[in-house]
């Protein structure tokens, strides 16, 4: 069995968990005997595995040069959102075909559009990856070493798509231009099944499926619904709903994932399989020696964007400090919400009780496992949460948000609603009152986090494929 898997990143350049998600889930196809030919826009030459066959989009040859200013059309059915609003002009943009509109925006993988980001050199420091402003002309370049010519402008054929690799003003862009190359790359490579990683590979996955006729199977790691609330981007909206209708399956990483795709794109359940997430072991936690700084630290980790619910987290702070005012609380991550946290940490007279260590990755999560009395997620909606289960790992007891998938596999979590703060501050206080409570959710955890292993996952995969090309 052969997959033609298209993702957008891969460690150990990532964002979130998307990247972590398909890492995990290649590694555990090998292992069962499937063979991954895993696509992203643009490779750096450190990924995590050499043991995949990584194929960088940037370094395939187009048949033909092709111009950005033509508008990109992909033949599909209606992918508004109707139920939300009426506007002739989306109507016209997603009726009969979806067309690319060029908006300078900022929109990333996992939140929506925010028209107020500072320019970038305000937000070097939260850790943001940086690109070309929208209105920069763009030009295709050809991978020539000959006589000193290594990207060059070239008008001659073959030319490649300079794939920033990252997300940013372009990123619809780059998106149609992925969906060029994945028709390109089906034509070279020989495979049995198509997947695609988030909607944006969603395009790159139908285009491969309409050049060969083989079946496309979606992987739903977030919905544009988790990302931004009912104030959604209907160009993101429209091509999850083409990918959707388009895809021979769709895998969602929780029942809750399943239930908006369900509901919010009318998407038959019958169509829709649940796998979750899984985590690759890791040996016993490592010792860490710590500065006196204080006592009773609680981390929220994860990006610092309206769906992580990182205000809740700072409300919920104010409550504990009244019972525990030697409590320290790290947010970790970066995003869109960081600045205004910060302020509102400052407004709440809690900056010394508050770190802000920007992103982390590796060794430097592990560190702040080692530090963590207590890890709190408050995501107003989470597909899945990867994050717990590498808290639960690091030794740390965890507080979920109902509103999420990861608590369908975490029965011994402490739940909580995401906008009940004074629940949220009373099982911060608990865990960090009760020792007893504290080993209990621990050790109990632990136990259950075995049985979440990629392995597991990729047997779900696997059966899908094989329902899918009849081939065992």
């Amino acid at each position: 069995m052969k997959v033609l898997m298209f993702g957008w990143e891969f460690p150990p350049h990532i964002s979130g968990g998307l990247g972590t998600a398909c890492h995990g889930l290649t590694l555990a196809l090998q292992k069962s005997h499937v063979q991954v030919l895993f696509v992203v826009p643009k490779l750096y030459g450190d990924e995590a595995d050499g043991r995949l066959k990584l194929i960088d989009a940037s370094s395939v040859p187009l048949s033909k040069k092709k111009s950005l200013a033509t508008t990109k059309t992909l033949r599909s059915g209606n992918y508004t959102n109707n139920s939300r609003r009426d506007e002739p002009e989306l109507q016209q943009s997603f009726g009969t075909y979806l067309k690319h509109i060029n908006i300078p925006t900022a929109l990333a993988p996992y939140h929506g559009p925010d028209q107020s980001w500072p320019h970038v050199k305000d937000l070097r420091s939260w850790n943001y990856r940086f690109y070309p402003p929208a209105n920069e002309s763009r030009v295709f370049v050809e991978q020539d070493t000959s006589a000193g010519k290594t990207g060059r402008e070239t008008e001659e054929k073959n030319p490649f798509y300079p794939f920033s690799g990252n997300y940013g003003p372009n990123l619809m862009d780059e998106i149609h231009e992925y969906s060029d190359v994945a028709a390109r790359i089906s034509e070279k490579y020989s495979f049995d099944v198509i997947h695609a990683h988030d909607w944006m590979t969603f395009l790159a996955g139908i285009a491969a499926k309409k050049k060969t006729g083989k079946p496309l199977v979606v992987h739903v790691h977030s919905t544009e619904f988790d990302r931004s609330g009912e104030d959604i981007n209907d160009l993101v909206y429209g091509i999850e709903k083409m990918g959707f209708t388009e895809a021979d399956r769709i895998i969602t990483v929780s029942n809750w994932t399943k239930n908006i795709v369900n509901s919010r794109y009318k998407i038959p359940e019958d169509k829709i399989s649940v796998i979750h997430n899984g985590i690759i072991p890791k040996e016993r936690p490592q010792e860490f020696a710590f500065p006196e700084i204080g006592s009773h630290f609680v981390t929220f980790l994860g990006r610092v964007t309206h769906q992580k619910g990182p205000a809740f987290f700072v409300e919920a702070a104010e409550l504990v400090l009244r019972e525990f005012p030697e409590a320290h609380f790290i947010v970790a991550g970066a995003g869109d919400l960081l600045p205004h946290i910060i302020e509102k940490v400052a407004q709440l007279n809690m900056s010394a009780s508050f770190h802000f260590t920007g992103f982390l990755s590796g060794d430097q999560v592990d560190r702040l496992w080692a530090l963590t009395d207590v890890y709190v997620m408050p995501s107003v909606s989470e597909p899945f949460g990867i994050a717990p289960l590498e808290a639960i790992q690091g030794g740390v007891p965890v507080i979920l948000s109902r509103q999420s998938g990861v608590v369908e596999v975490m029965p011994h979590a402490i739940k909580v609603d995401f906008w009940d703060t004074r629940a949220v501050a009373a099982a911060i206080c608990s865990v960090l009152r009760y020792e007893s409570l504290s080993h209990e959710l621990r050790q109990n955890s632990q136990r259950h986090l075995q049985k979440l292993t990629w392995e597991k996952a990729a047997g779900g995969v696997k059966a899908i494929y094989h329902e899918l090309t009849g081939k065992r």
